[in-house]
């Protein structure tokens, strides 16, 4: 085979150049460090370099997430730990305003240094870091309490990333921790007249003529005195009360939600726990084999009904009494009308001596007034059939309205029949079954002082609100509840946005007629437009509140009521209640699932204040308050609720922690694993360079000796 010049240098010069390029990329590792500059280089370094660095900047991003939001945790969990020692300083100086030997001076003391311990539960609650609120929930630029205790947040989460579809909540939000719900909580309430045994309190009329009234004592009904010592007598002899029953009238709400009437017969030789056993046997939803296992009904220190729920987690239960004797031998204490027991007196003496006849012993009494048309001679007597409380120029309901499925607060959107008394949900036709033919009365006074009266019927055919009176208005006209189609509203389908969109049309004075020149929907749509202008209503944690838009003081007033609240069963029967209760004279809130934190701190401060020991309606001012005593079970209740909170705060940090720490060796290995990957490993690629500057010393020498061969050598 030949070999010419040409070939040969061509070979010399492909050799010499692919050594200078290996000797070219093995400098350029060692000088830059990695194997490659140019993903062409080596397509599958590049694309395991590239899956390494994603790697790493998910990570990162995860690191610092978790940071971020540890710091939020930890001084959530420190804020929380401060809030949880002060709730424990305010029941130290609870239990010592609770001592009797406290002088009027040393409990308004008391109570000035609990007005500091709320100025600084305000404070914790409003705790920011770097402008962001911690209890806000997502909304971190607004203060979460305003002035009035009023949460301002929102009740949604904020959520660290910790991976590919990983989250972590780190916050607590104010609704979660300032309105939040202990499922374990059993709901009690209470009574706030103070039960006396009349047996001591006139010993010349129920032991002995021959005493005198100074010998009289004060003691308190227990549940071994007779409904004699509750009730009264007319004279001393205890074997001929026969001609006198006491009548015991009942309302209340089981913890299902169902709600009850019933007329309790009681023989003056019966006792008050004879009496507490047949309230208890009223709250088994179960009538046909009923047993008292549903609630506990005591008697405490001060001769309160206590009722207490033996199911956790339920707000629904309430209780509502009032007895009854006729003193004359008559009937006037068996009625089926309660407005009928307003001719009688609440006082003992009048009653059974002075003039014999009906006698009305009060357990709740709550201040309210009532619409006209219904009496209030006598408070206690009256349930729900209300007005509204007034603060200036709001006016807000006491019952708030609770699901029956969940224990969670209705909103505008929520149907009664979700919240309403015997009521089921079909799911196939969507709407709720038992509320066709209950009536609501809607009574009170305009935003000008004017009288409305108006009666809200809910059909199945569909729903109608008749005006029976209102200033400017036809007596008598009649207009649907229409949905937004113009469609009438089925009754198990009305919501409350419905029946607050008709209450603020009657407190404005705004209703719609049923002759307007225009249909009927555009009609009901422009009356509602006129009346938002001068006034709202809502629900505000379940509570109806209307606030008026034109006065500072508002002049109207507001009673919503089932119509056949004031209608009792024959003695011995059980039958249901109002459907739905929106203000009452019901029993005080001792323990509850749900919270309001500052409005109780407020409600417990203020018992302070009024030197109240435990509740008493029978004062002209702050007859719901709870009193000192239940206040400290209620603080107790919160300390509870918030130092569970604290805990769950504390866990939220140490996840935080652990994945800090758990990303950071991730971190570490997937660095290790990407310097394998693209790194260069400096010894080898040295003694490569050293083997490929041999190979090209060689390769120039041979050169060098073949270029040196000639033919004239041979000659």
């Amino acid at each position: 085979m030949r070999i010419t010049a040409g070939s040969y240098y061509n070979n010399i010069y492909g050799e010499n150049n692919k050594l200078n390029q290996q000797l070219f990329d093995v400098n350029k590792q060692i000088s830059s460090g990695m194997k490659i500059q140019y993903s062409y280089e080596n397509p599958g370094v590049a694309i395991d370099t590239l899956r390494l660095d994603n790697e790493i900047t998910t990570l990162t991003q995860v690191k610092t997430s978790a940071q971020s939001a540890y710091k939020i945790s930890t001084q959530t969990d420190t804020t929380i730990g401060e809030i949880v020692k002060t709730i424990e300083s305010m029941k130290v100086k609870m239990i010592n305003a609770a001592n009797d030997a406290n002088s009027d001076t040393s409990t308004q003391a008391i109570a000035k240094e609990l007005r500091g311990l709320q100025n600084h539960l305000l404070t914790l609650a409003n705790t920011s870091i770097g402008g962001q609120y911690l209890f806000s929930g997502t909304a971190t630029s607004v203060k979460p309490i305003d002035a009035n205790g009023m949460y301002q947040g929102n009740d949604q989460n904020l959520e660290a990333f910790l991976g590919s579809g990983v989250k972590q909540k780190y916050n607590i939000s104010g609704s979660q921790l300032f309105l939040g719900s202990e499922n374990q909580v059993n709901r009690m309430v209470t009574s706030n007249v103070p039960q006396k045994s009349l047996t001591d309190l006139y010993p010349d009329i129920m032991k002995d003529p021959g005493m005198s009234r100074s010998d009289s004592k004060e003691t308190y009904i227990t549940g071994s005195s007779t409904i004699r010592d509750l009730m009264g007598d007319t004279d001393s002899i205890t074997t001929n009360d026969a001609a006198h029953p006491s009548y015991f009238y009942l309302q209340g709400t089981r913890t299902d939600g169902s709600t009850f009437k019933s007329k309790i017969q009681m023989n003056m030789t019966d006792t008050m726990d004879d009496l507490t056993h047949k309230i208890a046997l009223a709250y088994d939803p179960n009538q046909t084999n009923p047993t008292a296992n549903q609630v506990n009904v005591t008697i405490n220190a001060n001769g309160q009904i206590e009722v207490s729920d033996k199911s956790a987690g339920s707000s629904k239960l309430d209780f509502h009494l009032v007895g009854a004797v006729d003193f004359s031998g008559g009937a006037a204490a068996d009625v089926t009308n309660i407005d009928n027991l307003q001719s009688g007196t609440t006082d003992f003496e009048t009653a059974a001596v002075t003039t014999p006849g009906l006698y009305i012993k009060e357990f709740t009494k709550s201040g309210y007034t009532t619409p006209t048309g219904t009496p209030n001679t006598i408070e206690g007597i009256n349930y729900d059939r209300t007005n509204f409380t007034q603060d200036g120029a709001v006016l807000t309901s006491n019952v708030p309205q609770i699901l029956n499925s969940d224990n969670s607060f209705a909103t505008d959107s929520t149907r009664l029949g979700a919240v309403a008394s015997g009521t089921t949900y079909d799911s196939v036709n969507d709407r709720y079954s038992g509320l066709n033919g209950k009536t609501l009365n809607l009574v009170g006074k305009d935003i000008n002082g004017n009288a409305y009266d108006i009666t809200v019927q809910l059909l199945d055919a569909g729903s109608t609100v008749t005006i029976n009176s209102a200033n400017g208005a036809t007596a008598g006209d009649t207009f649907t509840i229409e949905d937004p189609t113009g469609a009438a509203t089925d009754a198990g389908k009305v919501t409350y946005k419905q029946i607050t969109d008709i209450l603020n049309m009657a407190v404005t004075n705004q209703l719609p007629s049923s002759t307007a020149a225009v249909a009927p929907l555009d009609a009901y749509n422009t009356a509602l437009t006129n009346a938002n202008k001068l006034g709202t209503s809502s629900l505000n944690n379940g509570k109806i509140t209307f606030e008026d838009k034109t006065n500072a003081s508002t002049q109207a007033s507001i009673a919503l009521y089932d119509s056949t609240s004031h209608t009792y069963p024959a003695s011995g029967t059980i039958t249901s209640g109002s459907a739905l209760s929106f203000n009452a004279n019901s029993a005080l809130q001792v323990r509850d699932p749900k919270n309001d934190f500052f409005a109780q701190i407020e409600e417990m401060i203020q018992s302070v204040e009024a030197g109240k020991k435990r509740s008493d309606g029978t004062t002209s001012t702050g007859q719901r308050n709870i009193g000192i005593q239940n206040s400290i079970q209620m603080l107790d209740d919160l300390s509870d609720h918030v130092s569970r909170l604290q805990t769950e705060a504390g866990s939220y940090s140490q996840v935080l922690q652990a994945s800090s720490d758990r990303t950071d060796m991730l971190i570490i290995s997937t660095k290790t694993l990407q310097s394998d990957v693209i790194d260069t490993d400096i010894a080898e690629a040295t003694l490569k360079m050293q083997q490929l500057s041999l190979n090209y010393q060689a390769l120039l020498s041979n050169i060098s000796k073949v270029s040196k061969l000639s033919l004239v050598n041979y000659l």
